[in-house]
């Protein structure tokens, strides 16, 4: 029977790795994204696969890699730590200071609880606000996405339309008690949600996404929300999972003005480890301590990585690289001069499209309509845009099939070789 190391030491073709995969994984892979591709190793603004191939990396890990892959300072802060511990499963310093450091960054967090993963901080964010209003109600967005707790999974990409606000479950082993507690609003419809919540006296809490997926808010929709949420004594819940140090040093709350009573962290704060967080006032966060609330209002949390020293570390580092002048200039540079040589192209061939997001998180939908929701952000003809990424992917573009993510590694030989790839992309969808 050959160990493991020597399989590795004989297999050496991706073909060969995604063979194994399909023994030994449900449907070939993670869960994450496309299993017919197995990356070996990522160094700054690139990725290569088993075979050698070698891509620009526009998915970045699903946003972490903001400083790209192995930044040296990153990694100098990484091997400092390890030597001195891995994880404690108690306090630690690096775990403290970053908590520090988000508290000054974000404006609604005067206190932070760490978790390993952005779908953690989403459910016990639902839990806090249901804890500290003592009502059992969520109000969420069709279309938007926050992680894979049971309510969380309510809506996110319904196969069906139905009327709402009623919750269709995404997956299976959701029981019927959990979408009773979730209310379905159209995102960008200020209307939709006063009317629910003149009509539920019991909802403890919306929950949304500044930008959803790559859905711009309108203008004054997210202040509308907040406002709306003073009125009925509702807690507003930002998550902030991609958002968070991306739109800017202290995210979408910072970018639009908008203060919410919640939000949750992930991605860039752990610099491409295993670390999230949840932050709210500390008269909300009091509910995480049992000695100021009793044990009927007090929210039960741990985790075994929970602020681990090695993930702290490397978002400390990370942190304090992004707040250097000059760090979201430059990425909104290369996110304005990503979008526009792909607009330039399409407009020059004619194809109709719409470029969603914000410079620093997007991407296409063909059709001429405006994306404002779930039900209008979508392609004429999904094929269109399948036969668009194949054809950057086979020109050395990797990303997500609906999700672009610039980061500050990109160079300009970069670039000009995304352009290559783009126009190669718009001349295949012009001939299908």
């Amino acid at each position: 029977m050959h160990t493991g190391v020597e399989h590795m030491q004989k297999l050496n073709t991706q073909a060969e790795w995604i063979t194994r995969a399909k023994a030994v994984l449900p449907a070939g892979g993670f869960g994450n994204f496309d299993p017919e591709i197995i990356i070996a190793r990522g160094q700054g603004s690139h990725v290569w696969d088993e075979d050698g191939n070698q891509y620009i990396d526009y998915l970045i890990g699903s946003g972490p890699m903001l400083l790209g892959h192995g930044d040296p300072e990153v990694m100098e802060a990484v091997l400092e730590q390890l030597p001195k511990g891995m994880t404690f499963f108690a306090n630690n310093s690096k775990g403290i200071a970053l908590a520090e450091a988000i508290v000054d960054a974000v404006p609604c967090c005067e206190q932070v609880r760490f978790v390993a993963s952005g779908g953690e901080a989403d459910m016990y964010a639902i839990r806090l606000a249901r804890a500290y209003t003592a009502r059992n109600k969520i109000l969420k967005f069709e279309g938007g996405y926050h992680g894979m707790s049971a309510e969380a999974q309510m809506s996110l990409a319904p196969a069906t339309q139905v009327n709402f606000p009623q919750a269709v479950p995404d997956s299976a082993g959701i029981p019927q008690s959990v979408a009773d507690d979730v209310l379905i609003a159209p995102y960008n419809d200020l209307a939709a949600v006063a009317t629910l919540l003149g009509e539920h006296d019991d909802i403890a809490a919306i929950i949304a996404e500044p930008l959803q997926r790559i859905i711009a808010a309108n203008p004054g929709f997210l202040q509308g929300l907040r406002d709306l949420c003073d009125k009925h004594g509702v807690l507003l819940i930002f998550d902030e999972i991609v958002t968070g140090f991306r739109l800017a040093y202290g995210g979408a709350q910072e970018k639009y003005g908008v203060t919410p009573d919640i939000c949750t962290l992930g991605k860039i704060i752990g610099g491409g480890f295993s670390l999230a967080a949840l932050g709210a006032s500390a008269e909300i966060m009091q509910h995480f301590d049992v000695a100021r609330v009793g044990g009927d209002k007090w929210l039960m949390q741990l985790g075994t990585l929970s602020g681990n020293p090695v993930a702290a570390a490397a978002g400390l580092k990370t942190m304090e690289i992004l707040r250097r002048d000059g760090a979201y200039d430059r990425l909104r540079e290369i996110g304005g001069t990503l979008q526009k040589m792909q607009r330039d192209a399409l407009n020059d061939a004619g194809i109709a499209h719409q470029i969603c997001g914000d410079e620093t998180l997007f991407d296409i939908y063909f059709t001429a309509n405006t994306c404002r929701d779930y039900r209008s952000a979508r392609h004429d003809n999904p094929q269109t845009n399948v036969v668009y990424n194949a054809t950057l992917r086979q020109n050395g573009i990797f990303k997500a099939p609906g999700k672009l993510y610039p980061s500050l590694t990109i160079t300009d030989a970069d670039l000009a070789q995304t352009h290559d790839a783009v126009l190669k992309a718009v001349a295949a969808i012009s001939a299908a």
